[in-house]
């Protein structure tokens, strides 16, 4: 592929980042200064509420004894994922998958490593709670998104990293 297209698929990526990233961590920030422990506010009737959370684990707080291998574990994601994805990245497509799950591991990551109690222990910050679901912040939501996205591009537009179409062969054994 072309340097030009190498280039804007970068660009794409960093700026999905840059933007996910601050918005992740200005709502959390938000989240902080107005929202009240146990008091919820109602956005939705009572099916989609803002409440603050402390996570100190993984997905509906499982894990909460294993901060620091979730904390190892999201760095060791974004170091390979910007050694070896991001450069092979040349479709739009991916381009977008991979700048919102960068963004999405990073800003749980950041909660990581400046949040109270301490770093690579630090509790994520989750403010958004769905009745009977789950309480999450933006950087789930970008995790989610960009998984999703994945799916769809494996599976309906069938194209790889950089672009070019993918087609997958299932194994027939003669006989």
């Amino acid at each position: 592929m072309t340097p030009r297209r190498s280039r804007a698929a970068l660009i794409v990526m960093l700026g999905i980042i840059a933007v996910g990233v601050c918005l992740d961590q200005i709502t959390k920030a938000v989240a902080i200064a107005r929202l009240v422990p146990d008091e919820p506010v109602s956005v939705v009737s009572d099916i989609v509420q803002f409440q603050i959370f402390r996570n100190a684990g993984a997905a509906f707080s499982t894990g909460t004894s294993l901060t620091v291998a979730f904390s190892v574990l999201a760095l060791a994601v974004l170091v390979a994922v910007s050694v070896w994805v991001m450069p092979k990245v040349r479709s739009l497509a991916w381009a977008i998958a991979v700048g919102m799950g960068m963004a999405g591991v990073a800003g749980n990551f950041i909660d990581r490593l400046v949040r109270s109690p301490g770093v690579f222990r630090g509790h994520v910050i989750d403010f958004i709670s769905v009745k009977h679901f789950a309480v999450f912040n933006v950087a789930d939501m970008l995790l989610t998104c960009s998984a999703a996205l994945i799916v769809l591009i494996v599976f309906v537009i069938k194209v790889d990293l950089e672009g070019e179409p993918v087609t997958y062969h299932s194994a027939h054994k003669a006989g």
